[in-house]
């Protein structure tokens, strides 16, 4: 008995240890360090500073001429943004957005909640952002690491369905431990996810219009603990 407690403690000290590592990634650099650190990151795949201020930076990604700002909270980054360097007209816009929407829904990497809606042809969107002040974005979500590795998703799970359910009933497990094992398990990806946004929004300026994305770190971000 004391081994298999002391193997719990392991776990549960595991999964405290990962979730600091499973975080949001933007080019395969995680969200997440000092932001000396994520620039330099950034200047080895080809990001330089701009002339004007050494924080911002320039260069390519996904196709586009791009600005990238770091955002920290204290001394950790929280968020890298991404913002088009040119700026386009309506239909332009409205198809850039509508190709993101679908890059995103047929990348493995990531997952909606179905909230995820492409702007039609004859949409007015000057109208829309100006008179209707509607905002046009996207959210989507990295995917945990568990839901693609069975064997991590067994380690880090375990502690929160031994929390509810004994050895007994999941050795023989009834309807009822079955539908909860299956909401326990949806409520544990889902939380994990949302620790890992992306999203995009339709930005304009003198009226013209632009992407903007940002790529979170929930786990760094504000959460009123300076309250």
């Amino acid at each position: 008995m004391r081994k298999f407690i002391l193997s719990l403690i392991c776990i549960e000290i595991a999964l405290c240890a990962y979730a600091q590592k499973d975080v949001t990634q933007f080019l395969g650099i995680p969200v997440d360090g000092s932001k000396v650190e994520m620039v330099q990151k950034l200047k080895k795949k080809g990001f330089r500073s701009t002339s004007y201020d050494n924080d911002l930076l320039e260069g390519q990604f996904n196709g586009c001429d791009v600005y990238v700002n770091i955002v920290t909270n204290g001394d950790k980054v929280c968020r890298v943004m991404v913002s088009d360097v040119n700026r386009i007209d309506e239909r332009a816009i409205q198809i850039r957005f509508n190709n993101l929407c679908r890059q995103f829904e047929k990348n493995p990497k990531y997952m909606s909640f179905g909230n995820v809606e492409t702007i039609p042809d004859n949409e007015d969107i000057s109208y829309q952002i100006n008179v209707k002040k509607k905002r046009y974005e996207a959210v989507f979500y990295q995917q945990p690491v568990e839901a693609t590795d069975t064997a991590l998703m067994r380690e880090t799970f375990l502690p929160i369905v031994l929390n509810k359910y004994t050895v007994e009933e999941l050795a023989n497990p009834t309807e009822e431990v079955t539908e909860g094992l299956m909401k326990l398990t949806f409520e544990f990806l889902y939380e994990r996810a949302l620790k890992k946004s992306v999203w995009f929004m339709i930005s304009e300026i003198y009226g013209k219009y632009y992407i903007t994305m940002f790529y979170d770190n929930e786990y760094n971000r504000a959460d009123g603990e300076d309250l």
